[in-house]
């Protein structure tokens, strides 16, 4: 037996980078803040399961599937001598850890590809922009959690198999998959150290993260329609909110504006809009005194891009909340509503730079445009003091 290398670079790089990929995904999942991370990361990871595929048939041996190309029976057979102790020591991947490996980069891929989509569905951002539906992107998003989740289980198991075998057969399995080497039969094929390919890798890496965190967050985005000119706390890693163009109108925007901020038609449905129209004269203690035309216009304009008609997340949410046989005149009546701010703070609310449940844009940049994203939402802080 002596030492020889059995895992080349690339190899090693892929699996840490994958690993410290996967483990800042599931740390960045929630909070709008980590988004622009919590993206990023799924995007290297697709990246890096595209290399790993190519690379399992390019590679050094031991890096090769068909190195490690056992089936479902055999990796039972396996964990069964595992657990009596009786289990054969493997130089490359054991079939028990052969199978954690291709479930491993099957989730990685289903994980990744709905990430995208609900990206696209959810956010409007990305490449998958508009792709889907938002009442697909719901069923997508569930496909997502839940195979983020089983890879989070395959993850731990084989953690936890590389820990029992590590015991069984007296070596440090982890450590190996540092350095590179193992202990063999002077027989074994030794691995190509592919320096070149590893450095390529970084360098890749690298260069992906530096355009993403520089130019397509602070410089693509500034030139995109629809855009946020600012988000409130520009300390925090947020991708700037890039929507979809709403639908505007000029004689809407002068008569709902002329007493109060202009509230999107989307935030509530169309049947609730006709109401206000209908009782303008008792529109919350004023009458709006619109002639028929006008009326007409308005409604017009307010019906087509109601909240029934699904053109942003919020509007598809807000919609699907209210009860068929409800009506409601407030857009901060509708159970969406409720829901999404049911933990704010009653000093938030009380801020001075909020001061009302109505003042939408104090903590919604994209408030005036009516898309209401998520990345454009951020509860304002108090007011920096001058030391």
């Amino acid at each position: 037996m002596q030492r020889t290398l059995i895992w080349d670079l690339p190899t090693r790089l892929f699996h840490w980078t994958l690993a410290l990929s996967f483990a800042g995904a599931w740390l960045t999942s929630d909070g709008d803040q980590w988004r622009a991370i919590h993206v990023f990361l799924g995007y290297l990871m697709l990246a890096l399961v595209g290399f790993r595929l190519l690379w399992g048939f390019a590679g050094s041996h031991f890096s090769r599937f068909a190195s490690f190309w056992f089936g479902p029976k055999e990796a039972l057979i396996y964990l069964q001598q595992v657990a009596s102790g009786r289990a054969k020591r493997h130089v490359g991947h054991n079939p028990t850890g052969s199978l954690a490996i291709y479930i491993l980069l099957a989730l990685a891929m289903v994980v990744g590809v709905t990430g995208v989509l609900t990206l696209g569905g959810d956010e409007q951002q990305g490449i998958a922009a508009g792709w889907a539906s938002f009442a697909q992107i719901q069923t997508i998003k569930k496909l997502h959690d839940l195979c983020a989740t089983l890879m989070l289980l395959v993850v731990m198991g084989h953690i936890t198999g590389v820990v029992v075998e590590s015991v069984l057969h007296k070596e440090n399995l982890a450590r190996s998959m540092v350095t590179g080497t193992k202990l063999a039969d002077a027989d074994t094929p030794v691995a190509k150290p592919h320096t070149g390919v590893a450095f390529l890798m970084l360098l890749l890496i690298t260069g992906f993260a530096l355009w993403w965190f520089d130019y397509a967050i602070d410089r693509q985005l500034d030139s995109q329609p629809g855009q946020v000119e600012s988000v409130a706390d520009t300390n925090e890693p947020r991708v700037k909110f890039v929507g979809r163009q709403l639908p505007d109108n000029a004689q809407w925007r002068d008569e709902c504006g002329s007493c109060h901020a202009v509230f999107y038609p989307a935030l509530l449905s169309a049947r609730s809009w006709q109401k206000i129209m209908a009782e303008q004269s008792q529109h919350f203690g004023t009458d709006l005194g619109l002639d028929a035309s006008t009326t007409a216009a308005v409604l017009a304009f307010m019906t087509a891009n109601s909240a029934d008609q699904h053109n942003t997340e919020a509007a598809f949410k807000i919609e699907q909340s209210i009860p068929r046989d409800a009506t409601p005149l407030r857009i901060t009546e509708t159970p969406y509503w409720l829901h999404k701010h049911q933990e704010i703070a009653a000093a938030d609310w009380a801020s001075a730079l909020v001061k009302s449940k109505s003042n939408c844009a104090a903590c919604h940049s994209d408030a005036d445009k009516g898309t209401f994203e998520d990345a454009a939402m951020q509860i304002p802080g108090p007011p920096l003091t001058k030391p």
